[in-house]
């Protein structure tokens, strides 16, 4: 059984169509250039800049595709607890709200434009930069549009709400500096409209947008930002992993794992949790999301683990919680953004999550064994040569992520291609699990959750690059030096805040907007970012799983059709074993530092 978790309109827009395209382009230059320097000494011209480049395209075409299907990622979902006579128009104003914020984006970007094509800079092959450059006004106008439809529908009201936002723009576009009324004014009404469920890109960019105004700043400022954070070197490697882990995702790969798994580890005592565990991290650190492991072996993994002598609330667990380490392990997708946004070698990174990595799975297994009390229901084993044989191109694919770059034989950017194009061969030529027609709806649901990140990535990194210029890091790490005391302290109460916001927003998110804010404060305190990298994501992991409103316990009562409370019954005895290895990882720091302290 094959389960795709793409929208039903995902693939048949032209949009779509050209984000294949041009995701297709960016995996395979790179992996042209690798082929042709190992080969034949020489490479292709410009490839890096272009790749780079290129990134900048996707992000905004897939925040084109993510606003056109209403998945844009919120910054509240308080929106759902208002009573439904009020939910429309409270929908309605985070959307002109958020509308607004990219109509002004969209005129930074235009004057950031106009600049660039005045500099008269080529890419490559005598292509202007500007020419792709204008992806960013246009990007974020089409966004805006998108977002006006949504919030305003009917012409007349388009057209009003359109009118207001340029308005705003226009008179944002001038240099002077904001009262102060109007900036409380649109400060609230910012504020609002972030609980109220506006997208979080528009709301970081509001904010920011409105500290560059108040200050007497240009606007093209926070452009400029965005457009630097973009085409980062490194970034093109965060869609081309994730676009492997789509590949991976909406084929029968799921299945040949957990087969594999099984048949590997099955016939132990501790087997049955063992295979759970290992085959949804492995899936969980190709495609980034353990609530994608979910929905692509829950449907596989529970009957199994019932079979094996689990009982129901039991199995749920284990299920609900197996992907969990695979947010730590090389080439999670949280990993690489991490090092992206604080700069850290994401050699280092991947080498830091990997012992703390294997101590949360420990710990899992422990718990998940215990799980086990009813005799194991008896079925026909899969030979294990066989489910080795089915799983051989899968289970290789960790090697090719990770080998070309550890051997120094490829970039990042580069190794991720290659994972791209091995995913693409294996799926599409060997297995034949995916069509050729098939592509442009995975590239599409890849391309809304990249286009989604690097929207909130590049007005993250404006606003904290406003911040850092006016010195709040270092003046909130002077206030925390004096308040909390020493670097033990700031490791707790770093603990409790990130494990609150590990509840109530995406990893993803959580980590644009914090981490920027957190490693100079670490710094301060003398804390390796390295260290505070794999203290960081460990929480934001525990988060999945925290009651309430951890996202694996929705993911997991979607799926498997089971009460919120139910599911969050499964998992509550793991919790207190997982909030042990945190305390090991926050205060044990050579965990994540002993393998990266070889590489150094």
């Amino acid at each position: 059984m094959h389960t795709s978790f793409a929208s039903p309109s995902a693939g048949r827009h032209p949009e779509d169509w050209m984000l294949a395209l041009v995701l297709g382009m960016m995996a395979l230059l790179p992996a042209a250039e690798l082929l042709l320097r190992a080969t034949f000494d020489t490479g292709v011209f410009g490839v890096a800049a272009i790749t780079q480049h290129l990134g900048l395209v996707v992000g905004m075409l897939g925040g084109a595709v993510a606003a056109r299907q209403g998945q844009l990622l919120a910054a509240s979902t308080l929106l759902f607890l208002l009573p439904p006579r009020l939910q429309a128009g409270a929908h309605r104003f985070a959307g002109l709200v958020a509308a607004a914020v990219c109509t002004v984006l969209a005129v930074a970007g235009a004057e950031f434009v106009f600049a660039e094509r005045l500099a008269a800079k080529t890419l490559a092959y005598g292509v202007p930069v500007w020419v792709i450059e204008l992806a960013m006004p246009a990007g974020f106008a089409w966004i805006g549009w998108r977002l006006i439809g949504a919030a305003a529908p009917g012409t007349g009201s388009r057209v009003v709400a359109l009118a207001c936002g340029g308005l705003l723009a226009v008179i944002a576009s001038f240099n002077g500096v904001l009262p102060r009324a109007a900036f409380a004014v649109t400060a609230t009404g910012i504020a609002v409209a972030a609980l109220l469920g506006a997208p979080l890109f528009a709301v970081v960019g509001g904010v920011a947008l409105l500290l560059f105004w108040q200050a007497g700043e240009p606007l093209a400022s926070l452009a400029i930002d965005h457009y630097r954070t973009v085409v980062n070197p490194t970034l093109p490697a965060l869609p081309l992993f994730t676009l492997a882990g789509y590949l991976l995702a909406e084929s029968r790969a799921p299945e040949r794992l957990l087969t594999a798994c099984s048949a590997c580890l099955g016939g132990f005592r501790y087997g049955p949790a063992l295979a759970a565990i290992t085959a949804s991290s492995l899936m969980t650190c190709l495609t980034g999301a353990s609530g994608v492991t979910i929905l692509a072996l829950g449907g596989l993994l529970l009957p199994l683990l019932l079979r094996s002598g689990f009982p129901e609330r039991g199995a749920l667990g284990l299920v609900t919680a197996a992907g969990l380490p695979g947010v730590l392990f090389a080439p999670s997708l949280p990993v690489i953004l991490y090092a992206i946004v604080a700069e850290v070698d994401i050699r280092e990174m991947f080498l830091g999550t990997l012992l703390p990595a294997l101590l949360m799975a420990a710990l899992t297994l422990v718990w998940g064994a215990r799980q086990r009390s009813l005799p194991a229901v008896a079925c026909e084993p899969v030979p294990l040569r066989a489910a080795l044989v089915g799983a051989k191109w899968e289970l290789a694919l960790p090697l090719i992520a990770i080998g070309p770059l550890f051997s120094g034989l490829a970039t990042p950017v580069e190794a991720a291609a290659i994972t791209a194009v091995y995913a693409f061969v294996v799926e599409v030529v060997i297995h034949r699990d995916l069509r050729l027609t098939d592509l442009p709806r995975v590239f599409s649901e890849c391309g809304l959750l990249v286009g989604g990140l690097l929207l909130i990535l590049g007005v993250a990194l404006g606003l904290t690059g406003y911040l850092v210029d006016a010195g709040i890091p270092e003046r909130l790490a002077t206030w925390i030096q004096a308040t909390v005391g020493g670097p033990l302290a700031f490791l707790l109460a770093l603990n409790v805040v990130l494990l609150v916001a590990g509840c109530l927003v995406d990893i993803f998110s959580a980590t644009v907007v914090l981490a920027p804010l957190l490693v100079p404060i670490g710094h301060a305190f003398g804390l390796d970012p390295v260290h505070l990298g794999v203290v960081f994501l460990a929480n934001l992991e525990i988060g999945y799983l925290t009651p309430p409103v951890g996202i694996n316990l929705f993911f997991a009562s979607s799926r498997f059709g089971k009460p919120l409370f139910e599911v969050h019954r499964s998992v509550v005895s793991l919790l207190p074993l997982l909030l042990a290895g945190l305390v090991a990882i926050t205060y044990l720091p050579w965990l994540s530092l002993a393998l990266p302290g070889l590489l150094r």
